[in-house]
């Protein structure tokens, strides 16, 4: 077990807690192994091609990706082995914090890490209006529906799945439809992307923009990268794993990274394959095809992204159902319901009024990636476990855990200063609630 120093537990106020509205120790392995598999391969994986293979390139996309899962597994399994230092389970990431550093960090973790859950489920609600418009102009080429109404039903639905599904381990069943709703349009970008690559002429793979464009669109995808493995909220999800949780862990993110990253990789790299430098931020706006098999792919876009959308969402549903929530019994009493309704519904509307406003997806997951997926995945875990083994650690092992810390929030900063301009640039291309 770590031990803290006297001026840490003095300065620790706030006990981890196992004292939750939701179900922890409850599922096997499996389940959140799929859980986190659903995360990697939910409809953001459309998006790769274009916003992590463009700008880095095939040398440094295909590197990128797999060094990105060799550091992403690596630092969610530090975090993994902390869960139950100090003789409990810290069920939740700034408990985890908290219980090593003290109230500040505790606050500091919660904030950077509502942050990142806000931004991604901010993404999820843009990527649902876009598989929304998506089908419309497959069909129709009038422009009525444009981008902001899309994002407006696709929270209304998110909103209506949030309200039925009371916490993460209910999604149980859910899971299985994520599962094949992402083989779909997994296989359909997958097969018409080779059926066009294959029919085509020779793509131009040159990385586009200006030598200082280059720059900064380089640092963004290696935020990207970051973003596409990582949740932010590994204790949340491991919280719901059946004892033992440390070794059924492992066993999750190992089959997250082998087995449930080959989508990943198929899709992104036939996508780019097919289409180059040219290729769509949303590769289903690249592929040609049948219109049905197309229609299909962007509604199965559509509901995985619904359904993925509440894993990422249940840290706050949690915090405002155990600290909030007045309802007792069972979940689906009239009052719990209610309840969520009126909270969830809160939550979400505010996502979705940013989501119309800002729909610059390839953007939010640079941001995202370097304000608190960076911290929370690489700096924070590493430090914590030198903090938390640091009478365990050899010389060589506390070098490499700090020179992940200072790597890492170097890129950090320059990921967040990319992402940023970038930000700026498509403000001043496109309007606000703008048709994209």
């Amino acid at each position: 077990m770590a031990a803290m120093d006297a001026n840490d537990e003095k300065k620790l106020d706030i006990e981890a807690s196992d004292e939750t509205a939701h179900q922890i120790s409850h599922d096997p392995w499996y389940q959140v192994g799929f859980v986190l598999t659903t995360g990697i391969n939910s409809a953001y994986v459309l998006g790769y091609p274009g916003s992590v293979m463009v700008p880095l390139g095939w040398v440094g996309g295909v590197v990128g990706l797999i060094l990105a899962a060799a550091f992403s597994l690596y630092a969610n399994m530090l975090v993994s082995h902390l869960h139950e230092i100090g003789g409990k389970r810290h069920i939740r990431y700034r408990d985890l914090a908290g219980h090593i550093y003290g109230r500040k960090v505790y606050y500091l973790t919660w904030t950077m890490q509502y942050v990142n859950l806000f931004m991604i489920n901010t993404g999820y609600i843009i990527l649902a209006g876009q598989a929304l418009k998506a089908i419309y102009i497959l069909y129709r080429e009038d422009g009525a529906l444009k981008l902001p109404y899309c994002i407006v039903i696709a929270g209304l639905v998110c909103g209506l799945f949030a309200f039925g599904i009371p916490h993460l381990s209910a999604l149980r069943i859910w899971l299985g439809f994520s599962t094949f709703f992402s083989l779909v349009y997994i296989l359909t970008g997958f097969v018409l992307s080779m059926k066009d690559g294959i029919s085509s002429p020779s793509r131009d793979y040159s990385i586009p923009g200006s030598h200082t464009s280059k720059i900064f669109s380089t640092v963004g995808a290696v935020a990207n990268l970051v973003f596409a493995y990582n949740t932010g909220m590994l204790p949340e999800i491991q919280a719901t794993v059946k004892p033992p949780v440390i070794k059924n862990m492992d066993k999750a993110l190992w089959f997250q990274f082998t087995v449930g990253g080959l989508p990943l990789y198929a899709v992104t790299f036939a996508g780019y394959w097919a289409y180059g430098s040219s290729t769509s931020t949303y590769l289903l706006n690249s592929v040609n095809g049948p219109i049905w098999v197309k229609t299909m792919a962007n509604a199965a876009a559509f509901l995985q992204t619904v359904i993925a959308l509440h894993i990422f969402a249940s840290p706050m549903y949690e915090y405002l159902d155990t600290e909030y929530g007045r309802g007792k019994g069972s979940a689906f009493s009239l009052q719990n319901i209610l309840f969520r309704v009126v909270v969830r519904g809160g939550y979400l509307t505010v996502n979705t009024f940013v989501a119309a406003l800002l729909p610059f997806l390839g953007d939010f997951m640079s941001l995202t990636g370097a304000l608190s997926t960076f911290p929370l995945t690489f700096v924070l875990a590493n430090h914590m476990y030198l903090k938390a083994k640091k009478n365990k650690l050899s010389l060589p092992q506390k070098a490499w855990h700090w020179s992940n810390v200072v790597g890492f929030s170097f890129l950090a900063l320059a990921a967040a200063i990319a992402a940023i301009r970038l930000i700026l640039v498509d403000s001043r291309t496109y309007h606000l609630f703008a048709d994209l």
